[in-house]
């Protein structure tokens, strides 16, 4: 449904409400899924499947892009632990903030975005 509902992010070019503006429906069949619009309440036109389908690989790195922040702070540390380390960089003990900053760089890389 994620996909879905990014291509149609993308094609409004803002938010959707899909509780209110749009609303998705996934009627499984034989136990396939079968994802469509049911119902379109926003002034732009509706888009047609073409048009969705044109907006895949934008919708995937949506995606991917979603999935890597979501990664990234889970393992961030804390705002407390950041806010701790700057004080003691600003008293002249550097090593817990450059801890942190190699800490953010590798989690970057592990989880990057496109």
């Amino acid at each position: 449904m994620e996909n879905l509902s990014n291509k149609i992010r993308i094609y409004l070019d803002r938010e959707v409400d899909f509780e209110k503006d749009v609303i998705l429906q996934d009627d499984r069949i034989s136990g396939v899924s079968h994802l469509y619009i049911k119902e379109w309440n926003v002034e732009e036109a509706q888009p047609t499947d073409e048009q969705l389908n044109a907006l895949s690989a934008q919708a995937t790195t949506l995606d991917n892009n979603t999935t890597a922040i979501i990664n990234r702070k889970n393992e961030y540390p804390s705002l407390g632990d950041v806010v701790d380390a700057i004080f003691k960089k600003e008293a002249g003990d550097s090593t817990e903030f450059d801890s942190l900053a190699i800490k953010r760089q590798a989690t970057k890389n592990k989880y990057t975005k496109s």
